[in-house]
């Protein structure tokens, strides 16, 4: 597990830690841009150690399916990735995302320091007033906690099922929802 800052080949990264539904989903919207040196798909915000997946989706240990992401910010600042952030989801809904329901789908922005909760709130507020929604928007922004790497098969699930995931990311609900909503 990184640090907040992770020094390397002279570049100061940074994590950014995204709860959006399904984690399968929430990889392939970041992975391309220049700037991004990784994204883990896994468990935060609960109280259960080591949870698998089969916990979380039964909704007992508190987690929500994550993307934690490596970046540069000198390359991708993490504004950009709130921006990405929002438009992959519904940020009114707090029961689940699309057809997956329950507490371990919910949207949650996990800021890692200071600057991120702020551009975080900050971003959440300029959604509020651009009246795009009916709805209150209810995505959480909390502190980052501890982060679990979801289990193996899980990791770059699009690649390696990309038949599975293209059927499932089309049943769930989730592009139509991003075209009427986000797309102008």
């Amino acid at each position: 597990m990184m640090d907040n800052k992770d020094q390397s080949e002279n570049h100061s990264y940074e994590l950014a830690t995204f709860a959006g539904g399904c984690f399968w989903c929430m990889v392939t919207p970041f992975e391309e841009f220049p700037g991004i040196h990784g994204i883990v798909s896994g468990y935060m915000g609960g109280l259960t150690d080591n949870p698998t997946y089969e916990q979380v989706k039964q909704g007992d240990t508190g987690h929500a399916e994550v993307v934690q992401i490596t970046f540069d910010p000198d390359v991708f600042p993490y504004e950009k990735l709130l921006e990405l952030y929002w438009v992959q989801i519904d940020p009114t809904d707090a029961g689940g995302q699309f057809h997956d329901r329950g507490s371990s789908y919910r949207t949650v922005i996990f800021y890692h320091h200071e600057e991120q909760r702020m551009l975080a709130e900050r971003s959440k507020q300029a959604l509020e007033a651009g009246g795009q929604f009916n709805k209150p928007i209810v995505t959480e922004i909390v502190p980052a906690s501890t982060f679990y790497p979801a289990e193996e098969y899980h990791q770059d699930y699009h690649r390696k099922h990309p038949k599975h995931y293209k059927e499932d990311r089309e049943q769930s609900g989730r592009d139509e929802f991003i075209r009427k909503h986000w797309e102008k």
